[in-house]
């Protein structure tokens, strides 16, 4: 499992609009030039994020995105299942994959049937507002 700029970018822009929730709206412009991120490719993952209803977005003047809910109703987990083809291990244990034939008889399927789960409760288990906190605690945490 990797993952992408993508999904390393839509948790930026989530904490970017968690650490400054009394500004209401956020322009697209600022919040790319606080994330040093091109503003073409932060349009296409604010849209994930609005479609997905964790981002609500106003056109025009004074107008950007804020986040939908508080920053401890948002896990990491959930945002980068947007943003990532598959966060599975192997893909015999993606989504939408087919049963493998082999399952059955497979030695190594349960070590990553276990690396999967926790690789889920890790990152179900972290929200916006606890990587807010470490930040808070004087922590050099890096997305």
């Amino acid at each position: 499992m990797l993952i992408s700029t993508k999904g390393r970018y839509a948790l930026r822009v989530m904490l970017d609009l968690a650490q400054h929730p009394s500004e209401g709206y956020t322009p697209l412009k600022e919040i790319a030039r606080r994330q040093e991120i091109s503003e073409k490719y932060l349009e296409a993952i604010i849209k994930i994020l609005v479609k997905a209803k964790l981002l609500s977005g106003v056109r025009g003047k004074g107008g950007g995105y804020k986040l939908n809910r508080s920053p401890e109703q948002y896990t990491i987990g959930s945002v980068l299942r947007l943003t990532e083809d598959s966060l599975a291990p192997v893909s015999c244990l993606e989504e939408d994959a087919l049963p493998c034939v082999r399952a059955a008889e497979c030695l190594t399927l349960p070590v990553w049937q276990g690396l999967n789960r926790v690789i889920n409760e890790y990152l179900e288990g972290i929200t916006l507002a606890d990587l807010l906190r470490r930040e808070a605690k004087g922590n050099d945490y890096v997305i």
